[in-house]
């Protein structure tokens, strides 16, 4: 064995012959060549316990032939190459703040949904009335709000504040809360939108609308509108009223109703300028006045003091100022005389003058 001191290289232990130390450096251009390494199994050294293992392991080394004299140097033991990393996948990359956003959205979607059946189980053992219904009830209203934002946000469009909307969508709610029972398994979500989504477009049909139109022709006005944009995609231009109502099985009279209809948002001042054309408004164009017009006010008048005659006399004022009958014609269809009805006129002109509190 050699001196512990003395390094012993793989080739001496093999016992092949060892190469002679080199103590000084090699010329320049010239190269060393390679010590050989064997990694034909040998017994353990005493100091070295761990590095003989590493070579005796058959998993990792191939035993070389042993080497002769003459022989060429044995290369060097290729040892088996370890598994290489796996390459970063997409899925291992680290998670885009859209899909944690997602994630998020979808986690506190399944805990509203928890909390809303756990609170409904809670809200149908306690007595309406109670604090503690309220409470509940309360809660469950505020857990659902989000529900609200996302059926008003189908109506952003509109030119109405989202407040409101939101407002408006929270009474559906409320109305969905008091109505929903647990115990039929559908989910409250599901039964609450299309309440939710039907009080905000109650609120723009009622509300927002200054001219109130019938539904029917609310309903139809958006049919029109579908059909409009269709048919102006199909030829290239505005579709007649003719192909409007071909296109809808309906009649065109019905068409004009619902374009008129779908003008009547908001009514329009006579003196507005009318936008676009430059024109004065509508009061400045009209070519002339109603002579009927002044006479509104007196037929108002008159109407509300012949409710106050007795009937007989109500029918001769209206047989004589509304027939246009003389008292001779009067008195023949009444069967008294004409002197009769003459006072009778006189007296009911005395009542409608004392009745008259603007001449007085």
């Amino acid at each position: 064995m050699p001196p512990q001191n003395e390094p012993t290289s793989q080739s001496t232990r093999a016992g092949g012959p060892a190469p002679e130390p080199r103590t000084e450096r090699p010329a320049a251009g010239r190269q060393e060549p390679p010590v050989p390494h064997h990694t034909a199994p040998q017994a353990p050294h005493p100091q070295a316990p761990q590095r003989t293992e590493t070579l005796a392991t058959p998993s990792t080394t191939r035993p070389a032939a042993p080497a002769t004299p003459g022989a060429a140097p044995p290369t060097t033991p290729q040892t088996a190459p370890s598994a290489a990393p796996p390459a970063a996948s997409p899925a291992a990359s680290p998670t885009s703040p859209a899909a944690s956003a997602r994630d998020a959205r979808v986690r506190r979607t399944a805990d509203t949904r928890a909390l809303t059946q756990v609170l409904f189980g809670e809200l149908k053992r306690l007595e309406r009335g109670t604090p503690e219904h309220a409470r509940v009830r309360a809660a469950l209203i505020e857990a659902n709000l989000p529900l609200v934002r996302y059926a008003a946000a189908r109506f952003r469009s509109r030119n109405e504040p989202m407040e409101d909307v939101v407002q408006v969508g929270t009474i559906g709610l409320i109305n969905a809360i008091d109505r929903f029972d647990p115990d039929r398994g559908v989910q409250f979500p599901t039964f609450a939108m299309p309440t939710v989504v039907g009080e905000i477009k109650r609120y723009f049909r009622d509300n927002v609308r200054t001219v109130h139109v019938p539904r029917r022709l609310h309903e139809l006005w958006v049919q029109v509108n579908g059909a409009t944009e269709d048919l102006t995609t199909l030829h290239g231009r505005s579709p007649t009223t003719a192909e409007i109502a071909e296109r809808l099985k309906i009649s065109e009279e019905e068409v004009l109703s619902c374009i008129e209809a779908g003008r009547s948002y908001h009514a329009t001042s006579l003196e507005a300028a009318q936008e676009g054309d430059g024109l004065p408004g509508l009061l400045d164009r009209l070519g002339y006045e109603d002579p009927a017009l002044a006479g509104v006010e007196h037929r108002d008048l008159v109407r509300h003091l012949l409710v106050q005659l007795p009937e007989r006399e109500q029918r001769i004022l209206m047989l004589r100022y509304y027939r246009n009958l003389t008292q001779s014609q009067i008195s023949q269809e009444l069967g008294v005389s004409q002197m009769h009805v003459s006072r009778l006129l006189a007296r009911s002109f005395a009542r409608l003058r004392s009745a008259n509190k603007i001449d007085a």
